[in-house]
């Protein structure tokens, strides 16, 4: 996907203007009218998640910026989530108890190509 189309995409999700189809971990998610136009019935508007993959793929166009590719040809290749170590904090209930209150972080990795055109053979 072209990394303009990419930014106004996840825009359009943060807007509630486009939506995420959920087709793996589809259960318990509901069906969504915005969904007619592509093959999946359930889906999300993942606000939080979309922001924080915005900030990266801006990051990931200024350094490309910033090393002089063209940014009107940048591709993503690819994009990958890993899980990262949990922090650990502790949330205080009734009766002198104590329970883990764990936060969720994770790697977010891009990778960016320029697709250039390709030159056309001459038949001589």
């Amino acid at each position: 996907m072209n990394i303009n189309r990419a930014k106004q995409f996840l825009e359009n999700v943060c807007m509630l203007k486009e939506i995420i189809p959920f087709t793996r971990y589809r259960y318990g998610v509901g069906r969504k009218a915005q969904l007619k136009n592509k093959k999946a019935t359930n889906g999300r508007w993942p606000v939080k998640s979309a922001q924080s993959i915005l900030k990266v793929l801006r990051n990931a166009e200024s350094n490309a910026c910033e090393k002089g590719l063209d940014i009107s040809s940048l591709y993503i290749k690819n994009v990958q989530i890993n899980k990262a170590v949990r922090g650990n904090r502790r949330t205080f209930r009734a009766h002198g108890r104590v329970n883990a209150f764990l936060s969720h972080p994770c790697h977010i990795e891009v990778w960016l190509i320029e697709k250039i055109k390709p030159i056309e053979r001459s038949f001589a």
